[in-house]
């Protein structure tokens, strides 16, 4: 079982910088695949970002690249969302999300395909 808490998230105006952290506890948890998703009240799920077990690929939303980086660090269990360059439409509750996959499994950006879900943290970008 892992359990997955999201932290970082805040007030910020555009163009600033916000980091966005999701702990992991639970075992084997180098095995898992990780994403973000994002979503605002009435609008549906939206994938943001994800990083494959081991660390060596990563995939992006449209909207988001060039702008947010996903890391991780097995040793920490940990796996962060740099977000740069923040737009009012960033403005979501951003969560984190787990899957355990084989090391050669594709990038996963559907929600369903997920196990393990944090509680999420909300982000707001504001003049």
């Amino acid at each position: 079982q892992v359990q997955l808490v999201e932290s970082g998230g805040g007030v910020v105006q555009p163009g600033e910088s916000l980091r966005l952290a999701c702990a992991a506890s639970g075992p084997q948890w180098s095995r898992y695949a990780v994403a973000w998703f994002r979503q605002t009240p009435g609008k549906e799920r939206e994938f943001v970002a994800t990083i494959s077990r081991g660390g060596g690929r990563s995939s992006y939303a449209d909207s988001v690249k060039g702008r947010f980086t996903i890391s991780r660090d097995d040793n920490k269990k940990t796996v962060t969302l740099q977000m740069n360059s923040l737009k009012p439409e960033d403005t979501a509750v951003y969560t984190c999300a787990a899957k355990s996959t084989i090391l050669t499994a594709p990038l996963l950006t559907n929600h369903d395909q997920y196990e393990y879900w944090g509680q999420g943290t909300q982000v707001t970008v504001s003049s």
